[in-house]
């Protein structure tokens, strides 16, 4: 489709993942400064009658690689299947979703196409045709800014939860084109998966995060926390602490060796606030800290800070939230 930016949607359990649509708003932001085109790369089983609907964020052309062998993500399959189909499109830049498997990708991406990557992007940006990024080095404690050298293909991906997500109102269905792929040989299959079935908010993709830490004391305080993020409509987070006491299982860490978060709003209840937690929600909106030490680093990141007993707050602050929404009802 000559000169374009390629993004790569990624698909799980039958439809596209909300930091699929932020990728391909942002890819057309770019597109549009450089007065270039928007494709997209879309991978999986069963995702050729949904890959139309990209172009409600301003795809023009889905490449479709629909096979029952790529319905969970391997990188032996998919790394030979989205490089071959990258390479077709021959694109200025590539932007994927910083997930889990979107960073696996990207890492091995960007050598299959003879160039370099740039992981958990915060800010693109494109000026006098030179593509830029935002990303924090040194566990969030600073920002760099990046570029790459002329004719090098920027291979990128963007945080979730941090680029705008923009649905066109007069939009049109993008054009699909169906790839015939060969899979190759596999040494390893995915044999099951255990999926989280109880309808709570994914950490990664919520809007509002109610996190706990040492200072909840106990597995058994939680509960406080659950009840003030059902009336939020928020998903319930953990600091390392936290995780390692057995409190709270590991898929609920939010920090640098668990889950990095960009929500809304970031409620930190008796976390301290260690660098390694801030590395992975210091990118939130709004940080509100709740803890009954004054001097605690927390503070030093939060929007708004509660010098209180969390205990003692906590409760009164849900019954507040349930009151005003009981209002607005």
């Amino acid at each position: 489709m000559g000169r374009c930016i390629c993004v790569i949607a990624e698909f799980r359990g039958g439809s596209f993942r909300r930091v699929s649509y932020e990728v391909a708003s942002e890819g057309r932001r770019i597109a549009d400064a450089l007065g270039a085109g928007l494709c997209a790369v879309a991978v999986g089983s069963g995702i050729g009658e949904k890959a139309a609907d990209l172009g409600r964020y301003g795809v023009d052309r889905v490449y479709v690689a629909d096979d029952p062998g790529l319905e969970c993500y391997l990188a032996e399959t998919y790394v030979p299947v989205v490089a071959g189909i990258v390479e077709k499109c021959d694109p200025v830049a590539v932007l994927l979703p910083a997930s889990v498997d979107g960073k696996d990708l990207t890492s091995r991406l960007a050598p299959r196409l003879h160039t370099t990557s740039a992981q958990d992007c915060t800010e693109v940006s494109c000026e006098d045709g030179t593509i830029r990024i935002k990303r924090p080095i040194f566990a969030g404690k600073a920002f760099a800014w990046c570029q790459w050298e002329e004719g090098a293909l920027p291979v990128i991906s963007c945080r979730p939860n941090v680029m705008d997500c923009i649905a066109s109102i007069a939009w049109k269905h993008a054009e699909v084109e169906p790839v015939e792929v060969a899979l190759p040989e596999i040494r390893s299959r995915v044999v099951g998966m255990e999926l989280d079935t109880s309808g709570k908010v994914e950490l990664t993709e919520a809007s509002i995060i109610v996190s706990g830490g040492r200072g909840m004391k106990g597995p058994e305080n939680f509960g406080i926390l659950e009840e003030l993020a059902e009336a939020l409509g928020a998903a319930v987070g953990a600091s390392r602490a936290a995780v390692d006491s057995g409190w709270r299982p590991h898929s609920d860490q939010v920090g640098q060796t668990g889950k990095v978060v960009s929500p809304t709003l970031y409620i930190a209840a008796g976390i301290s606030g260690a660098i390694q937690h801030l590395a992975g929600m210091g990118s939130s909106k709004f940080i509100v800290a709740i803890n009954k030490d004054p001097d605690a680093p927390i503070f030093k990141k939060a929007d708004f800070g509660v010098v209180e007993d969390l205990f003692k707050f906590i409760p009164e602050f849900t019954e507040e939230i349930k009151k005003l929404k009981g209002e607005c009802a």
